[in-house]
């Protein structure tokens, strides 16, 4: 029999669990320098557990594992820093960025670059002044450039030339951004501006903001090859009840 590999005090997210048994959890762990991992948390649905009470969303935790298979016995997790709350929209984006990586990420394929623009979304979700529109979009086209899957937003696709700001473009997916001339019809029809906007990761504008909006769910789209993401399906429930209830 193989040796147990150990691994101790790795920066994780918790990204999801389960109900194991009575009273336990798999976990479902985004972790700086293995990837995304699962473990088993021996009672940590029991009233007092530490593991439990360590690991909750959005909160970065010091995790120790070990392991002969592909799923891991949890040893240890501590907090990094005190708890703290999302609500709202910030919270389901967050629930969305989770739903994310686990359809997108292999277990045990790590992208330290990714943990790390995790983080900085979930700074942003947590901070009052940032739009959480802007974090998410930024925090997709992250996501897609670590997974092989990088837009290219600053030159033409067949002729390599430069995009121009005042020009208009249609994306093609899997190949990039041709030139338009007359009438743009179609949906992923957009403004070199925008697309330089991204490239650049500042959306600091409407316009360019909702153009990576639907530039980036087209390409995420392709991605998860027709699997639902339940997180929108919730986040645009709440807003048409939202709507319905201001409307009276």
């Amino acid at each position: 029999m193989s040796a147990a590999r150990r691994v101790s005090l790795e920066p994780a997210f918790l990204l999801h669990h389960y109900p194991w048994r009575d009273t336990s959890r798999i976990l479902e762990l985004l972790t700086r320098t293995h990837g995304r991992v699962a473990v088993f948390a021996r009672a940590s649905r029991q009233a007092g557990s530490t593991t439990g009470s360590a690991l909750q969303p959005f909160a970065e935790a010091l995790v120790s594992w070990s392991s002969r298979g592909e799923a891991g016995q949890l040893t240890s997790a501590e907090r990094v820093r005190p708890p703290a709350t999302l609500a709202g929209d910030r919270l389901m984006s967050g629930f969305y960025a989770n739903e994310l990586l686990l359809k997108l990420l292999q277990r045990n394929d790590p992208h330290p670059a990714l943990f790390d623009a995790y983080a900085v979304l979930l700074e942003r979700l947590y901070a009052a002044g940032q739009d959480p529109a802007r974090a998410l979009r930024l925090f997709e086209k992250r996501l897609l450039d670590e997974l092989g899957w990088g837009l290219n937003l600053a030159h033409e696709a067949s002729s390599g030339a430069p995009l121009e700001a005042d020009r208009s473009y249609r994306y093609g997916i899997e190949g990039g951004a041709e030139p338009v001339d007359g009438v743009a019809e179609g949906s992923l029809i957009f403004c070199g501006a925008s697309l330089l906007s991204l490239a650049r990761e500042e959306l600091d504008d409407d316009r360019s903001l909702a153009d990576a909006r639907r530039l980036l769910r087209a390409a995420l789209d392709q991605l998860l090859d027709g699997r639902p993401l339940r997180t929108r399906e919730v986040l645009l429930a709440m807003r048409a009840h939202a709507g319905k209830a201001e409307g009276g």
